[in-house]
C-alpha cells in the first residue's frame, strides 16, 4: 500500500497531511489543486486511508483491516463520486452520492471520506447544492475535492474549503525518479522532463510512449528540413499533422524545446544542457542562421498558435501562419 513517503516532489503537502493525521486536526473540506495527472488521487487516496488506518504510529500501514479493505478499493466509508456524462458532474450526481448519503453513520471508520476528481465539471447547480452540505456537515464528514482550476469553482465553495495546492516537481527530482524508478536512460529521462513542465504523472507518460515518440520524430524532422521546403510541401506537412491523433500541445511543445536549445547554444556555444543533443549539427545550422530576434518572435508565434487554437481558430490557418514564421526566421 502507498504511503506518505511515495508521494514524490510534493513535500509541503505531505509535512502538512501528516501533521492533520498525527493531531487529529481534521477539517470537513479540502480542495486539492494541481494539473491533469500531478498525482491529486494518489495524494488524496493516500490521506484518506491514514484517516481511517487502525495503526495510530504509521498510517497508513497496509496490514489493518481498514488499510486491506481500503487496498482492495472496498472500504466501506471511502467512497469515489462518479458521473455519467464525461464533462458534467450533475446536481443529482450530488444529491445522490453525498447529500442523501451524508448523513448515514460510517460502517466501520472514525470519518465518512468523499473524494471527488475533476470537481471543476461540477455545474453551478451542483456546486450549489454540495455547499448546503458544507455549511452544515456532519462531525465525522470529509470531502475531498480534487480540481485543475479553482477558478472554476464558486468562491463560496473554496472559502469553505482548507486549500492544498500542487507544485510543479524540481527537474533534479524528476529525472531521477524516472531514471531509478521507471528504468529509463539518461537522453530520454532528459526528454521526459523537458515536456513534463515538473508534472511527475505526465513525466511517466512522455517516457513510456510510444506516439510521444513518433510525434517528436515528425517534429524534428520538419524542423531540420523547413528551410528548403516549398509552401506546397509546407502544407502537406500540416495536413500530416492534422491526421495525427494526439495533442496539438504536445507538437507545440517539441518545436519550444527545440528553439530554446538553438538559443541556449546561440548563447553559449555548449552542447552540454541541449536536450537535443543528438540533433546538434541542426542545432548549430538554425543558430547560425537565425538572429536572437528572430528566435524570439519564433517562440512568441508558438504562443500566439496556442492561443489561436484555444480560441478555436482554424487549425490549418494557424500552423500555417506558424511555419511560415519560422520559416522566415
Amino acid at each position: 500500500m502507498a504511503n506518505f513517503n511515495d508521494i514524490i516532489g510534493q513535500e509541503h503537502l505531505t509535512e502538512q497531511l501528516q501533521k492533520i493525521v498525527k493531531e487529529n486536526k481534521v477539517s470537513h473540506a479540502y480542495l486539492l489543486n494541481g494539473e491533469l495527472r500531478s498525482g491529486k488521487e494518489f495524494i488524496a487516496k493516500i490521506f484518506a486511508n491514514a484517516l481511517q488506518c487502525e495503526n495510530e504510529v504509521s498510517a497508513p500501514c497496509g496490514v489493518c483491516p481498514s488499510c486491506k479493505k481500503a487496498l482492495s478499493g472496498n472500504h466501506p466509508d471511502i467512497r469515489f463520486i462518479t458521473h455519467e456524462k464525461p464533462n458534467t458532474i450533475s446536481v443529482d450526481d450530488i444529491r445522490k452520492q453525498i447529500n442523501d448519503d451524508i448523513h448515514i453513520l460510517p460502517y466501520i471508520g472514525p470519518y465518512k471520506i468523499y473524494i471527488m476528481n475533476e470537481a471543476e465539471k461540477m455545474t453551478v447547480q451542483a456546486q450549489n447544492a454540495l455547499l448546503k452540505t458544507l455549511e452544515e456537515p456532519p462531525s465525522y464528514a470529509l470531502i475531498l475535492l480534487l480540481t485543475t482550476s479553482v477558478e472554476a469553482m464558486l468562491p463560496t465553495i473554496v472559502s469553505r474549503c482548507v486549500n492544498l495546492s500542487m507544485r510543479p516537481v524540481p527537474d533534479a527530482v524528476l529525472k531521477e525518479f524516472l531514471m531509478q524508478e521507471i528504468r529509463v536512460p539518461d537522453y530520454k529521462a532528459d526528454i521526459g522532463v523537458a515536456f513534463a513542465r515538473g508534472n511527475l504523472g505526465r513525466a511517466k507518460l512522455l517516457v513510456s510512449s510510444e506516439d510521444f515518440d513518433k510525434i517528436r520524430e515528425e517534429a524534428v524532422t520538419l524542423l531540420k528540413y523547413i528551410d528548403e521546403m516549398d509552401m506546397t510541401e509546407i502544407v502537406d506537412a500540416i495536413k500530416k499533422i492534422n491526421d495525427y491523433k494526439f495533442d496539438i500541445n504536445d507538437y507545440l511543445d517539441i518545436i519550444s524545446v527545440w528553439y530554446r536549445d538553438v538559443l541556449l547554444f546561440k548563447a553559449t556555444n555548449d552542447v552540454n544542457g541541449l536536450i537535443f543533443k543528438k540533433e546538434i549539427q541542426y542545432i548549430k545550422k538554425v543558430a547560425k542562421k537565425s538572429s536572437y530576434e528572430g528566435i524570439e518572435t519564433i517562440l512568441d508565434s508558438l504562443e500566439k498558435a496556442k492561443a489561436r487554437l484555444r480560441a478555436n481558430v482554424n487549425f490549418d490557418l494557424t500552423m500555417e501562419l506558424l511555419l511560415l514564421s519560422i520559416k522566415e526566421n
